[in-house]
């Protein structure tokens, strides 16, 4: 399942096509998702070298009119912040799949690609004439990769299988906000959407693993990923409180219900995440605070003991750190203890670590002299390149025709 690349030429944008080898490269990968899960599975594969090529409707991807844009972008030519983060380093095809021509057109791309991505809702697929099953009989060996809100009825009919799902949902049925928010109960969604963007990534290596297992036998599969199911994935731990435990977990705040200290703390300019659940972290901590005793008191010498004084010990931090910058408490302990002060957009931009790992990449914005920022890949090899390949695609920037022609050299 290994093909050559097609190295761009002078001028041309750079896409997961490209000749800067990645782990993926040579794998061609058609991407029928929208928004943000499924964009987000197939931006992983592509950063990872993968040939991504979106089949977008005439209309285009719903999220290319949602912006943001900066004063001066054209909002005609439909490359918002949002489509751009997540749909870097891919191409642009338009099909109209609720045609025989587009459906057509479709088989013929899935019997050259390995890998096709959708998030449509359950049975929309089927309803168009090209399901799982058809393009399978064209292409053995194809990957096909299925995000949807509770999973498709080929791995496990769920009762709500019909149902839409969005972030927020996937969130609240997966028991995410059952328990994050307030120590008083009340519920608070993540702020990045992670009921989109965990199943994302959980379908991105379950793709990897049948892409794998596809070039040792040659056996294409379904591989399918509920965002319901990635969430209760994300949120393990209230499964096995439950079990072992019989209790229902519920939202403690910034606090940790097995783990102390393990907190986000005011300070006397800002907020800082600080923990030292480890006996010698605390011991460090302790000495730090100029309290070298509170390492040998019985009521906060281990972990278990500081749970069972956790508002005790969450007085004495509040104590120390309401008379520190959030820049003495991370000097005083950087290093030694866990520590990080709670930053802001401004201050990750202006962080060394973000500058040393790549993790803010400028890609072209169409229309303007400015380039524009998007979050790098945090996924690091040291023989094969993961990173940011180019812009998002303008709708339909590339030809059907061409495609195959290329893919059949």
């Amino acid at each position: 399942m290994t093909h050559d690349p097609n190295p761009a030429g002078p001028g041309e944008r750079a896409t997961s096509g490209s000749p800067k080898h990645g782990p993926l490269q040579g794998v061609r990968i058609l991407d029928l998702t929208q928004m943000l899960a499924g964009p987000f599975t197939t931006m992983l594969l592509a950063d990872l070298g993968a040939d991504v090529v979106k089949v977008e409707p005439p209309a285009g991807d719903t999220t290319r009119a949602v912006g943001p844009f900066r004063a001066g972008d054209d909002p005609d030519l439909a490359l918002g912040g949002y489509f751009q983060s997540v749909n870097r380093g891919k191409r642009s095809v338009v099909l109209n799949l609720k045609t025989a021509e587009g459906t057509e057109r479709l088989l013929d791309l899935v019997r050259v690609c390995d890998v096709v991505v959708e998030n449509f809702s359950a049975e929309v697929m089927d309803r168009l004439g090209v399901p799982y099953e058809r393009l399978a009989e064209v292409n053995p060996r194809l990957v096909y990769g299925a995000l949807r809100g509770f999973g498709d009825r080929r791995t496990g009919a769920s009762p709500y299988q019909s149902w839409p799902a969005l972030d927020v949902v996937a969130q609240a049925m997966g028991g995410f906000l059952g328990i994050t928010g307030t120590a008083d109960g009340n519920p608070i969604k993540s702020g990045p959407g992670i009921g989109d963007i965990f199943p994302g990534t959980l379908l991105a290596l379950g793709i990897v693993a049948a892409v794998r297992h596809a070039e040792h036998t040659g056996e294409g599969q379904f591989v399918d990923v509920s965002m319901y199911d990635a969430v209760l994935a994300l949120c393990e731990r209230l499964v096995y409180q439950h079990s072992y435990l019989g209790v229902v977990p519920r939202p403690d705040g910034n606090s940790h219900p097995l783990l102390s200290p393990f907190d986000i703390l005011p300070t006397r300019d800002g907020w800082v995440a600080l923990a030292a659940p480890a006996d010698h972290h605390w011991t460090h901590l302790a000495k730090a605070m100029g309290r070298p005793e509170l390492a040998d008191d019985d009521r906060y010498r281990t972990n278990r003991n500081r749970v069972a004084h956790r508002e005790q010990v969450r007085a004495l931090l509040l104590d120390w750190l309401t008379e520190l910058d959030t820049g003495e408490v991370v000097d005083l302990l950087g290093g030694t203890v866990p520590v990080g002060p709670v930053n802001d957009a401004a201050a990750i931009f202006a962080d060394p670590h973000v500058a040393a790992r790549g993790m803010l990449a400028q890609v072209e914005q169409p229309g303007s002299d400015e380039p524009v920022t998007i979050v790098g890949s945090p996924i690091k090899f040291t023989r094969t390149s993961a990173h940011v390949r180019g812009r998002g695609p303008r709708l339909g920037e590339d030809d059907v025709t061409a495609l195959l022609e290329e893919w059949a050299r």
